[in-house]
């Protein structure tokens, strides 16, 4: 980090900056994100694979009660060995509704909420080893970053950050700390991902070749939804837009990205990325502002593309595609294919696996099913399900980064990951912005990614934590 950053951290700690709207995640001129593109990077400790001492009980303070918050504090409720020790939003009422469902559980947390800047007290009380961040977008990396700094592990919501020059903040802190910076990618936990992910390490699929993820959700309706009506606060989400690139690239790239080893034995090298024109939102905007004068400045906007279409090449010569759509009609879907040179998978429209040129009957899948369905499934599968969480992943993730803390294990998704993942979405804005001509890929692991070893997906040295129902 810089020493300019770290007294703008220092002075906004203090309270001597301050403002309605965080002032950290500035964007970036195309000059700039070429910039950050080119940096190298000498590696000050490796998180891969880096096993913190074990926190058998951990406190944990939650910051960020509005659309994601609410159910992080039930799912980590019902994990063994956790304390919630303090929760915060801007919003007052958010934090004493929280406050009120936890009455009569051994959870009695503090709350924090009135100032843009209360999550700063939060994170500087002596009693909490775990940061959990469900805010908007330009908060993660500063209160990660002010967390890490403050001795606590971190948990962002994705994307981990907004800009390159964040992305290093993370790594270089995560490094001099070495305190965890955990993206909350919690596409990684869900069932046909993790059991692709045992195939593709037991070698069923032969050599990756090419893979695909995506995040296409049409979330039009949400994004122009009020927060008085149940919408994003001050339309945060729907401002997101006016960007054009791939936004939100984590939820489809997190799972394949495990599954090609990539930052453990393979590591991107360049993208390039296009989007359509805009279909949706402009005329939604317009739309809306016949009738109504508070969608009138949104309604002068330009908006991203509907749909991103993002291409990757990695060092080892294999490919990845990422595509972004959350305006089209269309059904959801996050792609999720695997194509090796013995096998393929495919997780939309529906669970299919292929050794040729067609599909795999009913019953070699369930033989399948049965191999290849990894130990955290078989341990907390049906629970995870039970409590919820986008169909219990959400629950197996919260789960799986407290087994790792009580027990001292590395955590499947380290600080790299966070910022090359999070890394896509302001390369591709270069790329679309530059008529879709390639631009580099940074290597956030300094070189270490040639050595460092894949996730491991048993649960070799845990899986002792009791889920509470």
């Amino acid at each position: 980090m810089s020493n300019n950053r770290r007294d703008f951290i220092k002075l906004a700690g203090l309270g001597l900056v301050g403002s309605a709207l965080p002032n950290f995640a500035q964007a970036e001129t195309p000059e700039q994100i070429l910039f950050q593109s080119q940096r190298t990077h000498s590696q000050l400790f490796n998180m891969s694979g880096y096993a913190a001492p074990k926190i058998p009980t951990v406190r944990i303070g939650i910051i960020g009660l509005g659309q994601r918050g609410p159910g992080a504090v039930d799912r980590l409720s019902k994990i063994e060995g956790v304390e919630i020790k303090a929760l915060c939003d801007l919003i007052p009422d958010r934090v004493d509704k929280m406050k009120k469902k936890l009455e009569g559980s051994k959870h009695q947390p503090e709350g924090y909420s009135g100032s843009v800047y209360a999550w700063k007290k939060m994170i500087d009380r002596q009693d909490l080893d775990l940061i959990y961040i469900a805010t908007p977008w330009d908060w993660h990396t500063p209160m990660a970053v002010y967390a890490m700094e403050a001795g606590k592990h971190t948990a962002i919501e994705v994307p981990a950050a907004k800009t390159l020059e964040e992305c290093w903040q993370l790594v270089e802190t995560s490094e001099r700390t070495k305190k965890h910076c955990m993206q909350l990618e919690n596409c990684c936990y869900d069932f046909f991902e993790l059991m692709t992910l045992g195939m593709a390490r037991d070698g069923f699929f032969g050599e990756i070749i090419h893979t695909e993820g995506a995040y296409i959700h049409d979330l039009l309706w949400l994004n122009f939804k009020k927060d008085s009506e149940g919408g994003y606060q001050d339309m945060w989400r729907l401002k997101e837009n006016y960007r054009d690139g791939n936004l939100y690239a984590t939820h489809g790239l997190g799972p394949i990205c495990q599954i090609m080893d990539i930052n453990r034995g393979d590591q991107m090298d360049y993208l390039t990325s296009l989007s359509s024109n805009d279909f949706h939102m402009a005329a939604k905007a317009r739309e809306l502002a016949e009738t109504d004068p508070f969608f009138g400045s949104f309604a002068e906007k330009k908006y991203g593309g509907n749909m991103n279409t993002t291409i990757v090449k990695t060092k080892k010569g294999k490919s990845i595609m990422i595509q972004h759509d959350v305006t089209s009609p269309r059904p959801y879907s996050r792609l999720h294919s695997i194509s090796g040179t013995k096998a393929f998978a495919q997780k939309y429209p529906s669970q299919n696996i292929a050794q040729g040129h067609g599909w795999i009957t009913e019953g070699e899948m369930k033989i399948l099913e049965e191999k290849y369905t990894p130990e955290i499934v078989k341990k907390v599968g049906e629970l995870a399900k039970q409590i919820g969480g986008h169909g219990g992943m959400d629950f197996m993730m919260d789960w799986r980064l407290i087994d790792c803390l009580r027990n001292g294990l590395p955590l499947d998704q380290d600080v790299y990951d966070a910022a090359l993942w999070s890394a896509v979405s302001p390369l591709s804005e270069w790329s679309v912005s530059h008529r879709s001509n390639s631009i580099d890929v940074p290597d956030f692991t300094g070189g270490s990614w040639k050595n460092n070893k894949p996730v491991e997906i048993t649960l070799k040295g845990g899986g002792t934590t009791k889920v509470i129902v």
